[in-house]
């Protein structure tokens, strides 16, 4: 088994035609958020089973701009990970959906200590178990996957302070699509997928008593 990760589909599942040489029958899609274009259940319906079609085990969180009532539907479809920690495989995976406050007023938006807690409680759901994998929407602050064009730095402090904490093995993200890249954090790899449509998914298989994750592309 592997987990293939991507995110900020907005709706654009094109790229899913493509990802059959990629996804295995056994394999995991990990969706990391904006699965709408600001949509609410009826949208994200439509990518959950253009995923479905793709791979039969699927999880996901929401992003900031899917609306709140996305989180329901996703937790209705047991593919929910905002708040949550599954095993997979002798994988840990657990996650956070949304995003830290923008000037946008997006749908769903979160303060840091929301986002802290979030992530605190997913991770209690796997705690103890290696390795162990974040799915954090929004990226940790000050890294080369929350950069704007500018360079400016607008990731998310608590998902830095939970990973300088706990240090997980991976962290995979997206929100900011001008960042796409890898960068590392102490003993955790920091991932930045960028758009879907793009072409942009991490993959994360176990190795030995660690993970191997690499950001690939369509």
């Amino acid at each position: 088994m592997k987990i293939i990760s991507f995110g900020d589909v907005h709706m654009a599942i094109e790229n899913l035609e493509r990802m059959s040489g990629v996804i295995g029958p056994d394999d995991v899609v990990i969706v990391s958020g904006d699965l709408t274009n600001f949509g609410g259940e009826s949208d994200a319906a439509q990518v959950l089973a253009a995923v479905h079609r793709a791979c039969r085990r699927v999880l996901a969180v929401p992003g900031n701009l899917d609306r709140r009532e996305v989180i329901a539907f996703l937790e209705r479809e047991e593919v929910a990970l905002h708040g949550r920690g599954v095993m997979l495989d002798g994988l840990a995976v657990f996650g956070c959906g949304g995003s830290n406050i923008t000037p946008f007023n997006t749908p769903f938006e979160l303060s840091e200590e929301e986002i802290y807690e979030t992530l605190m409680r997913g991770y209690r759901e796997v705690q103890g178990q290696r390795p162990l994998i974040m799915i954090c929407h929004t990226p940790p602050y000050a890294t080369k996957c929350d950069r704007l064009r500018n360079g400016t730095p607008v990731g998310s402090t608590a998902a830095r302070r939970f990973i300088e904490e706990v240090q997980p093995d991976v962290c995979i993200s997206g929100h900011i699509h001008e960042s796409p890249g890898q960068d590392r954090m102490s003993a955790t790899v920091v991932f930045n997928a960028g758009p879907f449509k793009a072409g942009g998914y991490v993959v994360v298989q176990a190795q030995g008593n660690g993970v191997k994750a690499n950001l690939e592309f369509l």
